[in-house]
């Protein structure tokens, strides 16, 4: 966790302060005028912005859907363009009397979620029933990941772990070195994630063999993100790193404004998210950033009232377009404008927000950490229009039929109220012929 945050005081006095040392070393007014509005938001528009194509729901085949890592793609818009909207109904429950701070991933009918003792569970999203358990380590704080009958876990005991996806059973583990926290991002043949001892891995997922890694000068909490040939991450220290993703060779590497004048520059913890050309992130010093992708340039920053620990989700949406949605410790969640970082529109939650956001549909789903509630927004009017005394982190994720939410020590489904008594009906029958 990061150190306390200063009083915005005391942090406004020291920045005049190097001001005027820096003035008195004839850096010069343009530095000066700079520097002294370098507590503010910043904006670049005139850098570049692919605008997105038409954008269509589609459909879903439950049984064979397949989410396979935190954020739900590589580039981790958390975004699934579905139509699947309130009021829904439980069906059911299942509890793991431990935290899951970060939310299950799904694979054909199974959703595998995380204890914080890195007990995984492979649930059936049908019944809530569990398949099968694993312990894999004595600390987890991190979603895993899936490809091709594999299920991946990073533990901050400093290891990762692959296991069959049907039973559990470990194909192989690496020790690290280091401890992980970095939920895993599944490109190709590819398992890549970031340690605490600022090591960026990519290995091989069928027997864990390292193809490279990249020393990114901070400890890498979040996960990566891919876009376009080039895997993106975040890290202590206050940097962004582009990383060509066939060889693990810098393209490039950008830092908050403060750390180029030696000053706090905050930390990103968060997973970055990256579309219409940008990486969209924030940091523990209180904004949301955007870069970039091509060139580490800054577009924007937007501050808020306090730490930004949570991933962002971004959508197209309907009639407003381009949006980022974000959550921050200052208890209000935000919808800004992808290209300008401008503030569409707020919602006070009442309770400090730690986790990433989810858009299904036209909603997006959010959590509260202190509070421990999940509320469901409309994208476009930031109206409230689902809300459950459960949550706490990242809450939802779905297979466009139902929605799996993650509470404190719980997963549930939930369907659309119509569908209830009929998926109830299937639901006890599958448990019958079990």
């Amino acid at each position: 966790m990061p150190r306390k945050k200063m009083s915005r005081s005391r942090e406004d006095g020291l920045v005049r302060l190097a001001t005027l040392v820096l003035l008195a070393g004839c850096v010069g007014v343009g530095a000066y005028i700079w520097l002294n509005g370098r507590t503010g938001d910043v904006s670049n528009p005139g850098v570049e912005f692919n605008e997105p194509g038409k954008k269509r729901p589609f459909r879903i085949r439950a049984e064979t859907f397949v989410w396979p890592m935190y954020g739900y793609d590589a580039a981790r818009t958390r975004n699934l363009p579905v139509r699947l909207r309130p009021p829904f109904s439980q069906v059911w429950r299942f509890n793991a009397n431990q935290l899951l701070e970060f939310s299950p991933i799904l694979a054909r009918g199974t959703l595998y979620t995380v204890r914080k003792d890195s007990r995984i569970y492979a649930i059936d999203a049908k019944t809530g029933h569990r398949k099968w358990t694993k312990k894999v380590g004595s600390l987890s704080a991190a979603s895993p990941g899936y490809s091709r009958g594999r299920i991946f876990v990073v533990t901050l005991s400093g290891r990762i772990v692959a296991l069959n996806a049907q039973n559990g059973h470990i194909r192989w583990a690496r020790d690290l070195g280091s401890r992980s926290e970095s939920s895993p991002l599944m490109l190709g043949d590819s398992v890549i994630f970031g340690s605490e001892s600022g090591k960026l891995y990519r290995l091989r997922q069928s027997d864990g063999r390292i193809e490279w890694t990249y020393a990114a000068g901070g400890a890498i909490k979040g996960g990566p993100a891919y876009y376009d040939g080039k895997v993106f991450v975040g890290a202590y220290g206050g940097t962004v790193h582009a990383i060509r993703a066939g060889n693990g060779a810098r393209v490039w590497r950008a830092s908050t404004s403060g750390a180029r004048f030696g000053f706090g520059s905050g930390n990103f913890y968060a997973t970055p998210s990256v579309a219409y050309g940008r990486v969209f992130v924030g940091n523990t010093d209180g904004k949301v950033y955007s870069f970039s992708a091509s060139s580490g340039r800054l577009a924007w920053s937007k501050g808020t009232g306090a730490f930004v620990y949570g991933a962002t989700a971004v959508d197209d949406v309907s009639g407003v377009g381009p949006t980022v949605f974000v959550g921050s410790y200052d208890g209000n969640f935000y919808a800004l404008n992808a290209r300008t970082g401008g503030v569409r529109w707020t919602y006070a939650a009442g309770g400090q927000i730690s986790g990433a956001p989810t858009v299904i549909g036209d909603i997006v789903y959010f959590a509260t950490k202190d509070t421990t509630n999940t509320y469901g927004l409309s994208t476009r009017s930031g109206k409230r229009v689902f809300a459950r005394g459960s949550g706490a982190y990242n809450p939802v994720i779905s297979d466009g039929h139902r929605i799996y939410l993650t509470g404190y020590e719980s997963v549930s489904a939930f369907v659309r109220r119509s569908d209830f008594k009929r998926e109830e009906k299937e639901r006890r029958a599958a448990l019958r012929s079990r």
